[in-house]
């Protein structure tokens, strides 16, 4: 599957010519004129790389960084700023909102291309985390004194789909306890429930992973990972 990119810039020619470079290294780039539907995308949908004209109709690239960063599911995508200044206070003010790298006007197509193969490290990063991989384990899902059985359906660094008798709630903060390996104590996750399909799959977001629980997925993910691609 390829990187799937949007690009927000209010010049209807130069957001062409960015989508048309982004797609010519072989990503699924989607460009937007409007930073308003812009905005609502970004809530629903998921970007592996966000290109963000700095200075258009509100909400600008400042604030629309800001929002993506402060919603869940583009939390950590990196955020190119697309802008013709190179004032250091503006920039500091992008830093700050969570903006990653800059892309500056006047604008060419080797430029974008250097861009890309900077920005592409921490896209497969984001990727990764994202990218889910179908593995049927054990689990049981904890509430309180509240407790489902059933299998996992798919698992990735950031959440698990499973499968169970019945569901909780979307909203709630649950247990998880997996068997990641037959005979091995199973690990045990926060996890909240995002949503729910039909009256037994419950999609569920990892919280607050500490260092040991992560890496310990990763490992587990990581050749399961390479052997789907």
């Amino acid at each position: 599957m390829s990187n799937k990119i949007l690009i927000v810039e209010d010049d209807p020619a130069l957001c062409e010519l960015i989508r048309e470079v982004v797609s010519s290294a072989g990503m699924d780039a989607d460009g937007m004129t409007d930073s308003s539907k812009a905005a609502i995308r970004l809530k629903h949908e998921k970007f592996d790389a966000v290109f963000l004209d700095i200075r258009m109709p509100p909400p600008d690239g400042i604030e629309l960084t800001k929002r993506i960063r402060s919603l869940r599911l583009n939390q950590s995508t990196p955020i190119v700023i697309i802008t013709g200044e190179k004032d250091p206070g503006l920039m500091a003010r992008a830093f700050q909102a969570g903006a990653n790298l800059f892309l500056f006007k006047p604008v060419d197509r080797l430029q974008i291309l250097k861009l890309i193969r900077i920005a592409q490290g921490p896209i497969e990063r984001e990727r990764r985390r994202f990218r889910r991989v179908k593995v049927n384990r054990k689990v049981s899902i904890q509430l309180g004194e509240d407790r489902l059985d059933g299998k996992t359906l798919d698992l990735s660094l950031n959440g698990i789909m499973v499968q169970v008798n019945r569901t909780f709630p979307v909203g709630l903060l649950v247990q998880v306890n997996v068997e990641l390996l037959p005979g091995m104590p199973p690990v045990c996750w926060a996890a909240k429930v995002m949503r729910l399909i039909g009256k037994d799959c419950m999609g569920l977001q990892l919280e607050n992973l500490r260092g040991d629980e992560s890496e310990k997925l990763q490992n587990f993910l990581a050749p399961l990972m390479a052997e789907a691609q």
